[in-house]
């Protein structure tokens, strides 16, 4: 944790915030920053917008033309020939529009030339508005036609008439990001009107997962035999369609023929048209079916015992309520973790110089994103090399020895990252763990369970099994910052790669996506095991793994069949409340409840409700699996330390006992 504090030192004292907080202008200066002459002015304003072509350009502050602070955005088209003639007879007109100026003049007495070479004040003026605290064009629309400023046509200071496409058309990725505002203030509106109905939506979302989990002791061998029951008869109706088929195909011209007599076709409907691949469809889906037959004629026991534990970890729950109100303290803990995260990346990502670049309007220049000094810019030979060119801010940098290891310290700064991430996670499973392994080896249910199980399994977890937890966390992260570089290699040497090193690639992505879904398997195991007998990662790790590898068969059906259950149980309620609240904002509700009218998106509060309501349902049923995974592992080891007999009786409940089907068996007596 030494280097860590050292990166968020180093983050601290040469970072700063306020880089991605204010806009810069041409000079590296803040907009808006206090105690700085650039205080009251707030808002970025470009010179030649028509220079602007892209919205990266413009919003990375690299348009190749003059940026400066302003307290306003220009309200009126005005051009530097129009000051220079009415001057004379109106001052106020010069005053308004020096105001646009790099510094302050008397008098325009400058010539449109001199004003173009030196760069001191912009051709012309359009009406704007302010966005992303910079100056964009007012667009709207009068009548079918596009305006700035209620006109269709100005002069853009050149004596060049103008008009409002060409405008367009110069900026118009800058366009669809002020259409992206109008969309946003809608979404804005529709959040505002509908927020209390969402809020009600992910509690009745919350309610009914509570209910699912607290019913699973009733229904749980309900739902998974009548989907398996469902399950056999859609594959016996896809093969006795095949069969039809195959039969109706009897006797039609070149449905003999085979998938070889006719070679690869892009018309895949004509490998429908033969007997042959209607045959082969049906050879597997009756494969298929007695297969699973099969399995559950020789799993029927291990299938009752996992439907046993889920129902007994439904129980569990029943008694120990507050772990559900867990998933909220992992939220709190996970959102710090980000939070922290983002503080130091920010930090780093602002840590430098102002660095300033060659910018030409064509590209065309040879010195073209060529660092350079704007004080002594227009003295050099690249200014007399390149005319037009200019000497923007592009970015903060440097090229001490701190600033070559910025890329360094932010993949140090993202590893620790998921290390936390990892470990707060792990700390809510070994919690977890705890409190249920505590329901399970309770002697006589419900009376001899601890007070405040999961509050006492937390505190053991910090007290005794931070090192543990944290080890196997580090472990998981190892292996997700080796896939996150892979990918990033991958991404950025895409035109560079063959199809040598691009299956090399391939194989690595999926070798580590396989290890990392592992490692998660075991550790979750381990954590189990470490709350249970409180020895540290590697011997809770070796026997956890020992313990499932001696029962293999019971994990992998236990592990499907709580699988099936709880994507079921996700797929139900958020169903449920995807259903109702679709029926609600598209008003199809009115005699039974009126819900809100003149929504601009409706689909906006709805994907809200749905996506918050699967994530509401995810967290109660995180539990779940924990508890279910617990219980389980509790059973395998109750069943391999006991053997029902009174000097060793077992400490599972009569429910489970009575599934052994031996009558010697007992459980423990207090």
């Amino acid at each position: 944790m030494k280097s860590r504090s050292g990166v968020w030192i180093e983050a601290w004292v040469h970072g700063d915030p306020r880089r991605v907080a204010y806009p810069t202008d041409s000079k590296g200066h803040f907009c808006g920053q206090k105690g700085t002459p650039n205080e009251n002015k707030t808002i970025l304003f470009y010179f030649n917008l028509f220079s602007c072509t892209s919205p990266s350009v413009v919003i990375n502050l690299q348009c190749p033309t003059t940026q400066i602070c302003v307290s306003k955005c220009p309200e009126k088209f005005l051009t530097y020939m129009e000051i220079q003639f009415t001057y004379r007879t109106n001052k106020n007109y010069w005053t308004y529009y020096s105001q646009f100026c790099k510094s302050t003049f008397v008098k325009p007495a400058k010539t449109l030339t001199q004003v173009l070479l030196d760069d001191d004040c912009p051709i012309a003026i359009f009406p704007s508005k302010p966005f992303l605290q910079r100056c964009f064009p007012d667009f709207s629309t009068k009548n079918g036609t596009l305006t700035v400023g209620n006109k269709t046509t100005f002069e853009d200071g050149s004596g060049k008439t103008r008009n409002a496409i060409e405008l367009r058309a110069a900026a118009n990725r800058v366009n669809k990001i002020l259409d992206a505002r109008t969309i946003g203030m809608k979404i804005f509106e529709d959040y505002a009107t509908t927020w209390y109905w969402i809020l009600l939506g992910l509690i009745i979302a919350m309610l009914l997962s509570w209910m699912f989990v607290i019913l699973l002791r009733y229904i749980a061998g309900l739902l998974f035999w009548v989907f398996m029951v469902g399950v056999i008869g859609i594959i016996g109706y896809g093969i006795g369609h095949c069969y039809q088929e195959y039969c109706n195909l009897q006797g039609q011209p070149n449905s003999h023929l085979t998938v070889y007599d006719i070679g690869i076709q892009t018309d895949i409907s004509m490998y429908f048209q033969l007997k042959q691949t209607w045959f082969t469809f049906m050879v597997i889906l009756c494969l298929l079916e007695v297969f699973i037959i099969l399995m559950l004629i020789f799993l029927r026991e291990r299938i009752r015992i996992s439907i046993a534990l889920l129902k007994e970890g439904s129980k569990a729950i029943g008694y120990i309520p507050t772990t559900l109100v867990y998933p909220l303290l992992t939220f709190i803990f996970l959102s710090i973790c980000i939070s922290y995260w983002a503080v130091i990346a920010v930090y780093l990502a602002t840590s430098g110089v102002p660095v300033y670049k060659v910018i030409t309007p064509e590209g065309q220049c040879k010195h073209e994103n060529t660092t350079c000094d704007p004080e002594i810019f227009n003295t050099t030979e690249i200014a007399k090399a390149c005319p037009g060119a200019q000497c923007n801010f592009a970015f903060y940098g440097g090229k001490s020895l701190y600033h070559q290891y910025i890329p360094t310290f932010q993949i140090f700064n993202l590893f620790v990252f998921l290390w936390l991430i990892n470990f707060v996670i792990a700390l809510g499973q070994c919690a977890l763990a705890g409190a249920f392994a505590s329901y399970y080896w309770a002697l006589k249910k419900p009376d001899d369970i601890p007070p405040y199980p999961l509050f006492t399994a937390f505190g053991r977890a910090i007290r005794y099994h931070t090192g543990s937890l944290a080890f196997g966390s580090l472990i998981l992260a190892s292996i997700q910052i080796f896939r996150i570089v892979l990918e990033y290699l991958d991404r950025h040497l895409k035109e560079a790669q063959n199809n040598i090193s691009k299956f090399l690639q391939c194989c690595l992505k999926c070798c580590f996506w396989c290890l990392e879904t592992v490692v998660k398997f075991l550790n979750r195991n381990a954590y189990i095991m470490i709350a249970i007998y409180g020895k540290n990662f590697c011997k809770s790790a070796r026997e956890a793994f020992n313990l499932l590898m001696r029962n293999v068969l019971k994990v992998a059906v236990m592990d499907n069949v709580t699988d099936f259950v709880l994507i079921l149980g996700k797929i139900l309620v958020t169903g449920c409340i995807g259903v109702l609240a679709f029926l609600l904002f598209t008003q199809r509700l009115p005699t039974i409840i009126e819900g809100p009218t003149s929504l601009n998106y409706y689909w906006v509060p709805l994907l809200t409700v749905i996506i918050g309501s699967y994530l509401v349902a995810h967290g109660f049923f995180s539990v779940y699996a924990m508890c279910v995974d617990t219980i389980f592992i509790c059973f395998l080891e109750d069943m391999e330390r006991n053997d029902g007999s009174t000097e060793r009786p077992y400490y599972m409940s009569q429910s489970l006992l009575k599934i052994l089907n031996e009558p010697s068996m007992q459980t423990k007596k207090p």
